[in-house]
């Protein structure tokens, strides 16, 4: 080596050949020449960096043709640039080639090239978050410091994105990605969770699935993704959001019961807002994976028990389950399960009965479609053996889950000529479902006096609150009642279809739910009926402003 040289053109060539000599080393070969002649390199770098500095792009690459494809080698070296003062220095020299106004197209692929070379000395530096160490070779790359960094990010998690992708299609690849580097990666996610730019990373993070039969995310990051999710603090596709709630059964859970909470302690004016908070939620279209159907089912029916069967919890069900159906109908018949996987341990007659939309029949074939509900489930109450109140309770919460049909039900006794037992014992059921005291029977006693009661005064348009006492007084407790809901339930839907009930109706609601606690039961019934008429076309107009007149009434008491 010629250790007297005096300048960077006599060294030139000889370190062009180290570099590529290195190159061609194996690792450790490399490695241990390197370390032998870095302080000379050093020496190197520091006269060609002096002698750039001075001359100018043009007439650097004019003095030293090859210098590209030196510093190339250099700044790809890992033993070379592992030395701070080296990788600095040869970041100096890029900057002296970099032309601030290209004139052709060769000086354009040159900054190009430059920019490459910086970008990834600048990523593998210690220094990096060093701003005054880094600020002049980041001005050189046309950037602020900020939008330095935003680049760095997005190229960070461009390359981890496309390792994870192809990791994943290479399968048993012996090159494949480590469980514990997939770790690390969820690891550092956590504290950026709500970067707009990492997005692509924590969606293939949550929809990638390594060899290893044990989770490889780390708790932290699942929770983190699932709780900005829920706090609409990022956005996910329902890809990435289906697979992180079937990886993490707590993520799911808390889903769940944030939307749960959300429905019930916020009042909403409509139906149609309750769809939107539920179907934004994606738990629906999520619940038709059948092992998040089981889950949220479970919850539902804990919250249900817990609150004892509440009207606002109970349309918050009903309102999934219809959501549920339509998302599973969406479905591609490939990827579809049948309903029976949802409802295993159920008479499946019913299960398809009760499942079947009103808006599937002519409306003039409802009362026999309720008719043939409620023999199946009597015969399936009193005529078969249920083991234990746990079974009772699961057909029971099948029949609130499809709550729709108790409503028309409902109506249906005021509206349409019925029969009226088989309906009265549907919906007798739904508010007294054990009849160990003989409730339900005698439940049936009470509410078949009221309706006859009541069918009597249907057509009579002049009525006052007298004539309603019967009704009135049961639900009230000035009479000893065995279900004032079940009674509240009848009443509701005769002030608003009878003929004379417009006249009573707001001076019967505010009496009733002033001196019980029926109001939300009442207000629950009102915006289900409210849904239910405008998506069928109710066309008796003093009906649809009655309905609205009573919910405005109610809403400022709920």
């Amino acid at each position: 080596m010629a250790q007297d040289a005096t300048g960077p053109k006599l060294n030139f060539e000889y370190w062009l050949d180290k570099a590529i000599e290195w190159d061609q080393a194996t690792t450790l070969e490399s490695q241990k020449d390197v370390c032998l002649h870095l302080p000379q390199l050093q020496e190197f770098l520091h006269q060609l960096y002096e002698t750039l500095k001075d001359v100018g792009s043009t007439a650097a690459i004019q003095q030293f043709p090859l210098i590209g494809q030196l510093l190339g080698r250099l700044c790809w070296n890992p033993f070379v640039i592992g030395h701070d003062e080296s990788q600095k220095t040869l970041m100096w020299c890029l900057c002296c080639l970099y032309s601030s106004e290209p004139q052709n197209p060769v000086e354009l692929k040159a900054n190009s090239w430059i920019r490459s070379l910086l970008c990834h000395l600048l990523s593998s530096s210690k220094w990096e978050s060093n701003e005054a160490e880094t600020s002049p070779f980041i001005s050189t790359l046309g950037y602020t410091s900020a939008d330095y960094y935003c680049h760095l990010v997005k190229n960070i998690v461009f390359s981890l994105v496309a390792e994870l992708r192809e990791n994943q299609f290479n399968g048993l690849n012996i090159q494949s990605v480590s469980a514990s580097r997939v770790n690390a990666v969820s690891i550092f996610c956590v504290p950026l969770i709500t970067l707009p730019d990492l997005t692509p990373l924590l969606e293939t993070l949550l929809l990638y699935h390594g060899s290893s039969p044990k989770e490889i995310l780390c708790p932290e990051f699942l929770e983190a993704v699932n709780e900005a999710f829920l706090k609409k603090k990022i956005s996910l596709t329902e890809s990435a959001v289906f697979s992180l709630w079937l990886r993490h059964l707590p993520s799911l859970e808390k889903a769940t019961l944030h939307l749960l909470d959300q429905l019930v302690s916020t009042q909403l004016n409509s139906l149609e807002e309750m769809a939107c908070v539920i179907k934004d939620s994606l738990l629906p279209q999520a619940a038709s994976h059948p092992a998040i159907f089981r889950v949220v089912n479970e919850i539902f029916k804990n919250t249900l028990l817990e609150t004892d069967g509440t009207s606002e919890v109970t349309t918050v069900i009903q309102v999934f389950t219809q959501l549920f159906l339509e998302a599973h109908q969406s479905q591609n018949k490939q990827h579809k399960f049948p309903l029976k996987v949802y409802f295993p341990c159920h008479h499946q007659p019913l299960v398809r009965a009760l499942l079947r939309r009103p808006s599937e029949l002519p409306t003039t074939s409802w009362s026999q479609h309720l008719k043939n509900i409620s023999d199946m489930l009597k015969a399936l109450i009193e005529h078969t053996d249920i083991s234990s109140l746990t079974d009772l309770f699961e057909i029971w919460f099948l029949v609130a889950c499809c709550g729709e049909w108790l409503d028309i039900a409902a109506e249906q006794l005021l509206k349409a000529p019925v029969q009226p037992d088989a309906l009265l014992w549907l919906l007798a059921f739904h508010y007294c479902p054990q009849n160990g005291n003989q409730q339900r029977t005698q439940a049936m006693v009470e509410v078949r006096a009221v309706y006859s009661h009541l069918m009597m005064l249907f057509s009579c348009t002049d009525l006052s609150l007298r004539d309603l006492e019967a009704a009135v007084h049961r639900i009230t407790g000035t009479e000893q009642c065995c279900n004032p809901r079940l009674m509240a339930h009848l009443l509701t839907n005769f002030l608003l279809f009878s003929s004379g009930g417009h006249t009573v109706a707001q001076e019967c609601i505010y009496h009733i739910t002033e001196t019980t606690d029926t109001r939300k039961e009442v207000y629950s019934l009102l915006i289900r009926t409210a849904y239910r008429l405008k998506q069928n076309g109710e066309e008796n107009q003093r009906t649809v402003k009655l309905l609205n007149e009573l919910l405005q009434t109610l809403t400022l008491k709920v």
